[in-house]
């Protein structure tokens, strides 16, 4: 992808390894925005964790997030991973964080680490390792003994980080301490505890919630935001409940009353104080979500695509998705995933192995719908990253709106002077919004269109108004580049644009080839998504693969309640009594990946007999990259768990749990890169 904006000339400037201090630009904000070398910047943050991701797909994933319009990396270092057992530590393989930030740096991707001590990210114990809780000390607090440890756990990171700070040329630009924490004294400890060490860093971070019940003084740590579509965490097991549906409003209010409820309890929609001084930037916009045992969602591009709109549509000038990419819980003494019986963040039951989380990019890498469904909007902070982030953002629709209510459209504009953008979202996840006919917008003095159009079921888009030359336009802007100018034609609105003083009506789309109108090009939407992206040779069509069964299940397993009162997991002696397929290894594997398209509770996946891959049934397939298979393996078993009657546990309307049982209808093997 042909980035021009600012954001990429600084960063190629800075992360070159002939770079001089001289040359690292300037990074500041205020309360709009990032600004660097004096120009402001929309970036676009992404979440992978490096420890989840082998070692040899870090350059190609990385690549992928760039291609993907995605400007900052964001990264947990769970603790947990590098120290297992007291006092060893473990950088190595894809532990390695300094080579993942050296990957980083190659790239020209600045990176803001998330250090801990507490991660959370669906970790044992939140990433705080077990050995930490027969200390005898509190945990996630200032007091001496947890310090000392945390202490310990800063200088082996900054060991990795040393010399790769921005200030050296290197790309961490940033970094949070702990996460989702209330008191702001025990933050401001971590940071003066993590200074005298060595880490320098244009901005430090925070979690604009849980509100602060102990303020961090202003200027210390930006809080950073998000928002979610559903949540595995929920303690329900019912279609849409909690209050997530306000996801999908645009709002004044920054932050979510519906994130990490399970620890954090009733939230109030209420910041901080002082909190309103700060950029509106995001950390956790749910670019997918998890599947828990008791909590299993199913995750839609539009909800994605919908969430991120409202956001910069309510003001936010940096989007940051949680996750951008899926991974793999790595391999460790015990097993890494967050569950139930461990001694802390022990609210849910998580998958053994794998992090997918429905993310724009899988686990394995696998690009989904939502991957260029939000490229588009990326396209369009980069290239109008300045006219963008000074505009104010106004709320002509109620902010209120109730869950499902079809009354009215949604939508909000941001202006400064003569010149705007109007944000229209008309989705709510499993809610059946309607048309909304007779829509014209005043805005900025300018009354478009001429005549009252209808906005679709499920439209969520943003239109300009007084931007490059054009008055107005019902089409979308993506970007501009090489004195030409990009538009998406919105499917099911009649493309309208006013400019040069001409009114230009159901304008069509003519693709990269031939202009609408002087500069500007049209596209449909599937070309928009795909803009500047590199040529992607044709896949070959899936091709099946051969798989028998060999045992049938037998009892079926008691699904007992968990002390967070909700469903507990499967243990490892409970897949004794699973339904065995065994699966033959396709010849090629490079780029390939299993598509398992089954029924059931729980599947496992073992290559000679160790396990490799597990899946909670949410009615999307168990996937697998067959990549990771060592070159001598010889034998896949899939293991099952039937489906029972009245299980404590939400599946989505996609799943069919209408009978009992367990089955595999297909295994199929594709491409993948």
């Amino acid at each position: 992808m042909k980035l021009t904006r600012i954001m990429t000339i600084a960063c190629a400037a800075m992360l070159s390894t002939t770079a001089v201090k001289a040359q690292v630009p300037e990074v500041r904000w205020d309360s709009r925005s990032l600004i660097i070398d004096g120009r402001r910047v929309v970036p676009v943050m992404g979440e992978i964790h490096y420890s989840r991701i082998p070692v040899d797909e870090w350059e190609r994933e990385v690549k992928k997030m760039k291609d993907g319009g995605v400007t900052i990396v964001a990264n947990y270092v769970f603790w947990n991973h590098v120290e297992e057992q007291e006092s060893i530590f473990n950088w190595s393989g894809q532990r390695d964080l300094r080579r993942f930030l050296e990957v980083c740096r190659a790239a020209e991707m600045p990176v803001v680490l998330r250090i801990g001590p507490f991660c959370h990210g669906e970790a044992r114990c939140g990433g705080i390792p077990d050995w930490v809780f027969t200390k005898g000390c509190k945990t996630r607090d200032n007091n001496a003994v947890f310090m000392k440890y945390t202490a310990a756990l800063y200088r082996q990171i900054f060991a990795q980080v040393q010399g790769l700070q921005w200030k050296d040329g290197g790309p961490v630009i940033a970094v949070q301490f702990d996460n989702e924490q209330r008191n702001g004294n025990y933050l401001m400890a971590l940071k003066r505890m993590a200074q005298p060490i060595g880490y320098d860093l244009p901005f430090y971070t925070r979690t604009g919630w849980p509100e602060l019940n102990r303020p961090v003084p202003f200027g210390e740590m930006l809080p950073l935001y998000g928002d979610y579509a559903d949540g595995f965490w929920d303690r329900s097991t019912k279609e849409t409940s909690g209050n997530y549906y306000k996801a999908f409003n645009f709002k004044a209010f920054r932050s979510s009353t519906a994130i990490a409820t399970e620890q954090l309890g009733e939230q109030r929609e209420r910041l901080t104080k002082g909190d309103e001084q700060y950029p509106y930037f995001t950390c956790e916009l749910g670019g997918g979500m998890m599947t828990s045992y008791h909590r299993r969602p199913y995750i839609y591009p539009e909800d994605a695509y919908s969430l991120a709109i409202v956001k910069l549509g309510s003001g936010s000038n940096l989007l940051g998705y949680y996750m951008y990419h899926g991974g793999t819980n790595p391999e460790g003494i015990g097993y890494l995933n967050e569950n139930q019986r461990t001694p802390g963040t022990n609210h849910n039951d998580l998958p053994v192995k794998t992090y997918d989380f429905q993310a724009p990019l899988g686990e394995f890498g696998q690009r989904y719908p939502h991957y260029y469904t939000l490229r588009k909007l990326h396209l369009f902070m980069n290239d109008y990253a300045e006219t963008l982030a000074p505009m104010d953002a106004s709320f002509p629709a109620p902010q209120d709106i109730r869950k499902g209510d079809d009354s009215q459209l949604r939508w909000a504009y941001r202006s400064l002077g003569d010149s705007g953008f109007v944000f229209v979202n008309n989705y709510e996840r499993l809610q059946n919004l309607t048309a909304k006919s007779g829509v014209q917008f005043d805005v900025c003095g300018v009354k478009f269109p001429k005549r009252p159009m209808t906005i679709p079921a499920g439209t969520a888009c943003i239109f300009p108004v007084n931007i490059d030359g054009i008055r107005y336009a019902t089409a979308q802007l993506l970007a501009r580049r090489d004195g030409k100018i990009y538009m998406e034609q919105i499917p099911g609105v009649p493309t309208e644009i006013c400019v040069d003083g001409r009114v230009l009506r159901n304008v069509k789309a003519r693709g990269l080839q031939r202009p609408v109108y002087g500069n500007i090009y049209l596209l449909d939407s599937e070309t928009a998504g795909r803009l500047f992206l590199d040529e992607e040779p044709s896949a070959p069509a899936p091709q099946n693969v051969t798989y028998r069964k060999e045992k049938e299940a037998g009892p079926l397993r008691e699904i007992t309640i968990g002390v967070q009162k909700v469903a507990e997991e499967p243990t490892d002696a409970d897949f004794d009594n699973a339904a065995v397929y065994a699966i033959d290894i396709p010849a090629e594997r490079d780029g390939r990946m299993l598509n398992i398209e089954y029924r059931g509770d729980v599947a496992r996946l073992y290559a000679d007999g160790r396990l490799v891959a597990d899946n909670f049934y949410n009615g999307r397939p168990f996937l697998y990259g067959l990549w990771r298979l060592s070159e001598g393996c010889r034998r896949l078993e899939l293991r099952v768990l039937p489906l029972q009657k009245n299980m404590p546990v939400y599946f989505p309307r996609e799943a069919k749990v209408d009978k009992e049982g367990e089955e595999v209808m297909s295994i199929k093997a594709e491409n993948v890169w």
